[in-house]
């Protein structure tokens, strides 16, 4: 029996509850249909339109129920035209124009078609598995789309695994201090996926990885089974060998619980090496995808072969990801060394998938309400991303000055360190437009009071006076993190509005003596006022430009056992904290943007967060990728996790240019260090550990002058340029040399930085975005455009002087520095010194280019000069407004349309269209013709070609 009818969903969903829908039926809704399978996990499922692209699906378990609205989406269903109908059998169609969704009526099972009628995405596998959290219901859920194929996908948030094509990957979905998680992925089919859940989720294998020994024989180095042979070293010395079942050194209890209490506290000893040697085998063969969690020295040997090398900070181990493969049953050998100064260490694994799920798009979350996710059908990826902020919210406009240079370090101590910074760059001439004060400003006990230190920062209204009349923005570091003894906490204690647990424990922080400490709860309206008044009560009047909303994921207690920490976060309004899991930095930022926006409603806003979460652009965010360290292959890791930060749909991304945490090797007086020997006074570093920290830290400034935002930052070494790069040295000339290119390519910045509110659009791109026919680029994890003219290859080795760089196909490439012409589809070795990163601009591109300045808006009449790169057609739209304020939303800005006829060899500056307050009405044009052989780095100002403009149409031929 099949149930057609027009009715609303009120009445469908009355239907439903009163028991009279049967199976094997369908029901036509005012925004899509609900069917009714006949069989399978789901009994029933909704699908909704929300565009003519969009189709949004909820399978639950329990017909007619309600759901708690999503925290990520604020879209909902349109008011389009779209059909339902049964005409195949078995099968009910809703058809939105541009997609179409198949169920069918037997099992539930969905597939999505393109407006041509192809199918892009097939549902396979589902499950949605009874659970109970609080001894409230639940589900875990499961659902997989397109087993076997050969679809490259992207996104999924930001990931330090040097992961850039996610199919075959598994990609755990937990926010974390460098870890984003964004549960939306994009297809080089031009399709997406948003999976609408707020709890730990995870794409690919849906198991946990877990310890060795639940999936592997292990065999000790005398040939004992169930384990490997430990041996502890204290110096040089071997003070203990044993047997251990696994290597179980992954949280701060598995360290005091595990570690040999013969040998007395690890943090009291001093150089010591722990090995571990053991064969692993398995009778399943294939591929086994495994994780090295550490922090501190690690070394990883399998069967002789070093696989990794790595290091962490002590107090923030991550994964770090290998794959073994295992003939059935045939032993390899392990061979792990670590040299622990406090940190942890583990090893985890999973057994081998089929290679269809494998190759599958699935995504699995530990808690829900019901499986639920929407599908996105466009005609390029860009378009696709554009569905996904029409679902979670567009992105405001940054200011304009939040492109331009970022200097900050952890920390300014005092209120004359930050001014000195500032009075150091603009006596030095160098641009700056935002100096930065990370934490601890507070007294020492006053985290949360939002109080300055008197005898540190005597007069902060004055200080951030001074650094305005230095044409210098501030931004100040805030936190959701209160003292128990502050009058805040108190505050949002008294309303039940704190997590106490962690003051309840009493467990303290790693500030002088520890403290008692707690985050307040963001997830109701209440909280979120309070939070917000307390922050304007204190710093509102000050002048400060921009937040800085550190610790967003939050990190209530740094290595806590997962079961702990989600006790810590929580409850909240919607339940225990698990189920909120991911989500933290969304009403915590909101709170700021929303009280922001009343009382400064025509001001841009930029809030820096450490975390994301779908939706996250639309209160004004950018995101950091955490305390990373001062390590190549760190370096190489931010390539990749940017880019598809970037895909994810969340455009404003950056990072610690130079990595936040440093090796003791790195770590000396002579370059500013926080760890110097304090009895003496001094600290050294090695003049070869000196050279490579330098290069690393230069060759880290060449990319960051290439991403979303261009900021400086990281402990232990002071992070200024005059501090780190000796004067008249090749590196400080470099580092100069980038950060002047940075001003000079504002105009092609600003504008393509436009595109992301007016279009959508991305600036940091995957070169897949622009080139999805050419397979080569699919698995590309260290070259990307930024904007879609200019081709960035960051050099990432030490010591490298030349890489190898992939030209993709559709284009011809020019050498930024030399002119030389490469074509498409080829692979060529390019000079790398060490003052220069590989940088190619497309032919056909018109790159329009500023005279360097102090800030970015400094100069507003100044010419502009149009670099042309003959070979192709091109064009561009400059766009221009006034940079600070919300009128651009009012229509205020302005736009010349530029292009460039390669065959007549003519370059048009169209007419302007629209107007602004204190915008240039006339202005001088440089046109500069790029052919093969012309550097674009030598003789900026020159131009071929000058004309003046006052808005209407211009042609200038070669």
């Amino acid at each position: 029996m099949r149930l057609k009818s027009l009715v609303g969903t009120a009445s469908c969903l009355a239907l439903m509850a009163s028991g009279h829908a049967l199976a094997d039926t369908f029901e036509k809704t005012g925004s899509g249909v609900v069917v009714k399978p006949d069989q399978g996990a789901a009994k029933e499922v909704r699908l909704e339109v929300m565009s003519e692209n969009i189709i949004h699906v909820v399978k639950s378990d329990q017909p007619g129920k309600e759901f708690t609205p999503s925290m990520m989406t604020v879209a909902k269903p349109c008011a389009c035209q779209f059909t339902v109908s049964d005409a195949d059998k078995d099968v009910v169609t809703l058809n939105a124009g541009k997609i179409s969704a198949r169920v069918s009526l037997k099992t539930g099972l969905v597939k999505f078609y393109n407006a041509r009628g192809d199918v892009f995405l097939t549902q396979s596998s589902e499950r949605l598995t009874p659970v109970k959290v609080d001894g409230k219901p639940f589900l875990a859920i499961k659902q997989g789309f397109n087993p076997g194929l050969k679809d490259a996908y992207y996104g999924l948030g930001q990931h330090q695994n040097a992961q850039m094509n996610m199919n075959g990957e598994d990609v755990l979905l937990a926010q974390h201090n460098m870890d984003v998680a964004v549960p939306f992925v994009i297809s080089d089919k031009n399709y997406g996926v948003l999976w609408d859940n707020n709890s730990i989720s995870r794409f690919g294998d849906p198991t946990p990885y877990g310890p060795m020994k639940r999936d592997l024989k292990l065999v000790d180095a005398s040939g004992k089974a169930g384990g490997l042979t430990a041996r502890y070293y204290v110096g040089d010395k071997l003070v203990l060998t044993r047997h251990e079942t696994d290597i179980d050194y992954k949280y701060l209890k598995d360290v005091a619980e595990n570690w040999p209490k013969e040998l007395g506290p690890l943090k009291d000893l001093k150089d010591v090496k722990v090995v571990w040697d053991a064969t692993l085998s398995s009778a399943k063969a294939g591929v086994h995808k495994m994780q090295l969690y550490s922090s501190d020295y690690a070394t990883l040997t399998l069967d002789g072969k070093q696989v990794l090398d790595v290091w962490r900070q002590g107090w923030n181990p991550w994964y770090h990801n290998f794959e073994v493969k295992f003939a059935a049953n045939k032993p390899v050998k392990l061979h792990l060394e670590w040299k622990p100064t406090g940190g942890m260490i583990a090893i985890t694994h999973n057994d081998p998938l089929p290679q269809a799920e494998r190759h599958s798009l699935t995504f699995s979350s530990e808690i829900a309400q019901a499986i639920n996710y929407y599908v996105i059908n466009a005609d390029n990826m860009d378009s696709v991303i554009a569905g996904y902020r029409h679902l979670t919210g567009q992105a405001p406009m940054m200011p304009k000055w939040a492109y331009g240079f970022w200097q900050s370090r952890q920390r300014y101590e005092t209120q004359d360190q930050i001014l000195g910074a500032v009075r150091e760059y603009r006596k030095r001439g160098w641009p700056l437009d935002n100096i930065v004060q990370d934490w601890f400003y507070w007294p020492e006990n006053g985290w949360g009071s939002h109080d300055f230190d008197k005898s540190r920062f005597p007069d902060p209204k004055g200080m951030v006076d001074e650094i305005h009349k230095n044409n210098v923005r501030v931004m100040l570091s805030i936190w959701g993190k209160f003292y128990a003894d502050t009058d805040n906490y108190k505050e949002f204690a008294s309303k039940g509005h704190m997590w106490t647990r962690n003051v309840e424990n009493g467990d303290l922080d790693w500030v002088g003596p520890g403290y008692k400490n707690a985050h307040y709860d963001p997830y109701t309206q209440e909280a979120r006022d309070i939070y917000y008044r307390q922050v304007k009560t204190k710093l509102g009047g000050l002048g400060f430009d921009s937040w800085w909303m550190d610790n967003s994921e939050p990190d209530v207690l740094s290595n806590t056992r997962p079961e702990d920490f989600k006790k810590l976060i929580g409850p909240t309004v919607y339940g225990a904290g698990e189920i909120t899991y991911n989500t933290y930095s969304m009403p915590h930022t909101q709170a700021l943007i929303e009280g922001l926006t009343r009382d400064q409603p025509d001001t841009r806003q930029l809030i820096l967060s450490r975390s994301g979460f779908a939706g996250i652009q639309r209160n004004a965010v950018a995101v950091w990728s955490g305390d990373t360290v001062g390590r190549w292959n760190n370096l190489y890791d931010q390539i990749s996790a940017g880019v598809n930060f970037s895909m994810s749909g969340i455009p404003n991304w950056t990072h610690d240019i130079g990595g936040y945490a440093q090796e003791v090797r790195f770590q000396g007086g002579d370059v500013g260090s926080a760890q110097e020997n304090r009895s003496t006074g001094t600290a050294t570093v090695k003049p070869e550990d000196l050279k490579e920290w330098q290069e690393l830290n230069l060759r880290w400034f060449q990319f960051g002058a290439f991403t979303p935002l261009f900021r400086s930052h990281g402990e232990v070494v002071k992070r200024e340029i005059y501090n780190i790069a000796p004067d008249k040295s090749e590196m400080q000339d470099s580092m100069v040399w980038y950060l002047k290119l940075r001003y000079r390519l504002m105009p092609y910045i600003y504008a393509s930085a436009s595109d992301i509110y007016y279009h959508s659009g991305t600036v940091m791109r995957g070169l897949v975005m622009d080139f999805p026919k050419d397979d080569q680029v699919k698995d590309i994890k260290d070259q990307y455009l930024f904007g879609r003219d200019l081709m960035v290859a960051p050099v990432h080795v030490y010591g490298a002087r030349e890489r190898t760089v992939y030209m993709p196909k559709g284009a011809a490439w020019y050498d930024f520095y030399t002119g030389a012409l490469h074509q498409g589809g080829k692979t060529v070795a390019m000079q790398a010194p060490v003052a220069r990163m590989p940088l190619l601009v497309k032919a056909g591109a018109i790159l329009p280019m500023g005279p360097v300045t102090q800030y970015v808006d400094e100069k507003p009449d100044a010419p502009v000069t149009l670099n042309i790169y003959t070979g192709a057609d091109g064009k561009f739209s400059l766009y221009e407004d006034d940079g600070v304020t919300n009128a651009y939303t009012r229509g205020e800005f302005t736009r010349i349309p530029l292009s460039y006829d390669d065959k007549t060899k003519t370059v048009t500056i169209g007419e302007r269209t629209g107007q602004y307050k204190g915008m240039v009405a006339k202005r001088q044009f440089k046109v500069r013709f790029i052919k093969a052989g012309v550097s674009s780095s030598d003789n900026f100002d020159q131009a071929d070609k000058e004309v003046s403009y006052e808005g209407k149409a211009l042609t200038i031929n070669m």
